[in-house]
């Protein structure tokens, strides 16, 4: 089973090798049929402590590495393979 990719803005990046992204998703409401959009937070694991509030990030499902986080920072490098 492949593993999911997402896309979202980091929102706080307070804790050492953690941040939190903020992924937006835009779904039909099932009675009105208007869009509207969903969003999520995610703790993400930054080993590099890289990216800083406001960044776009990939973010990739990994198996879990503490209580909250099961994902994981794409580089450069993971997106061309």
């Amino acid at each position: 089973m492949p593993k999911r990719i997402l896309s979202g803005t980091v929102v706080s990046s307070n804790s050492n090798k953690t941040i939190v992204v903020k992924v937006t998703r835009r779904v039909k409401h099932k009675l009105y049929k208007k869009i509207i959009s969903r969003s999520k937070k995610y703790h993400v694991h930054d080993e590099d402590n890289i990216y800083k509030v406001g960044d776009s990030v990939k973010i990739i499902e990994s198996k879990p590495i503490s209580k909250l986080k099961s994902w994981i920072a794409m580089n450069d490098q993971q997106e061309n393979n």
